[in-house]
């Protein structure tokens, strides 16, 4: 049998400046950057849009909620729920969460008349 002895190496290892450091780490740091400005910073955007709709929804909006129907808002209430005409006659209760969009923004209807 053939067997080579392996001999350990007597230079000591190079050591690692600042700059290989920098050097090792700088792909990871670019693909961190890239994930911010393609991924995170886009979705953000879209959430800040979409709560600002849903905040904004008053009475007399159309609105589609998540499972596809159609309606007139009835009653906004600053809280979580909106009361919404799908139907003459037909309300149902929906979450803000629930509205994906607001087709057509109305003026707000005066009930005071002097």
């Amino acid at each position: 049998m053939f067997v080579t002895p392996a001999f350990a190496q007597d230079a000591a290892a190079p050591s690692m400046g600042a700059g290989d450091l920098l050097i090792q780490f700088a792909p990871i740091l670019l693909l961190v950057v890239i994930f911010w400005l393609l991924i995170f910073r886009p979705q953000q955007k879209r959430m800040k849009a979409q709560q600002a709709m849903l905040s904004a929804i008053t009475r007399g909006d159309t609105v589609v909620t998540s499972g596809g129907l159609v309606g007139k808002v009835t009653k906004a209430v600053d809280g979580e729920d909106l009361e919404v005409e799908i139907a003459q006659g037909t309300r149902v209760r929906v979450t803000r969460g629930g509205i994906t969009d607001v087709r057509s923004k109305s003026t707000p209807v005066n009930d005071n008349k002097s």
